[in-house]
């Protein structure tokens, strides 16, 4: 006999972190990196992703899912947060918790790296190790890179040297202007790399102050 399924319609609360209790056993933990990574993306995109609380009388408060996401959260000076609620016993709500940090499905790493740029991918929190396991070269990420014979005209690959700070600020530079609406209107001269578009539009903005 099938299972019964449970349908719930999902409504979002905003609540105190304080009020929040995590669970004991919640066995997910974050690298320093990861923490980084975390971190950055709720600086600039904030939490889009509520987490997930216990309402059941024995369980109350008690935190399901999103146990790296508030600690992160609380971290950048939020003392609320968007939460959804559920009502489970002990068992049930241990098997969500579980459930929720195991599926997680995977890439499709074909579709992945065919239209994202793999320094946008370190960027976000991919390693060079992942990508070596989809067969691309980490030392194509250096000053070795160089583009396919087939996809050298009428494309150029440019590598340039720069401190520290001078690529955290280009780097910022690049994610400012991907999001200004003269980005979408550029001539890209078939250029496929959001990156490149992106620095193109920086130096021709330059270029016109120039004159």
């Amino acid at each position: 006999m099938a299972k019964k399924t449970v349908n719930q319609e999902m409504k979002i609360k905003t609540r105190k972190i304080s009020d929040l209790i995590r669970a004991e056993y919640n066995p997910r933990e974050l690298t320093k990196e990861q923490h980084n990574q975390l971190s950055d993306s709720l600086k600039r995109f904030g939490l889009v992703d509520p987490i997930i609380v216990n309402t059941h009388k024995d369980r109350k408060n008690i935190l399901v899912g999103g146990h790296q996401r508030m600690k992160v959260w609380e971290e950048l000076g939020n003392d609320t947060i968007p939460t959804v609620e559920v009502n489970l016993n002990l068992e049930k709500e241990k098997e969500l918790n579980v459930r929720l940090n195991k599926n997680t499905g995977q890439f499709d790493m074909d579709i992945l790296t065919n239209n994202f740029d793999t320094t946008e991918l370190i960027e976000w929190g991919f390693t060079e190790d992942k990508i070596g396991e989809w067969g691309l070269n980490p030392d194509e990420l250096t000053d070795g890179f160089s583009l396919p014979e087939g996809d050298k005209s009428p494309f150029q690959q440019m590598t340039f040297t720069l401190a520290d700070e001078q690529a955290t600020q280009l780097k910022n530079a690049i994610s400012d202007v991907k999001g200004l609406e003269e980005y979408k209107f550029i001539e890209t001269f078939a250029n496929e790399n959001s990156n490149g578009n992106a620095l193109y539009l920086i130096i021709m903005q330059w270029a016109e102050q120039r004159k």
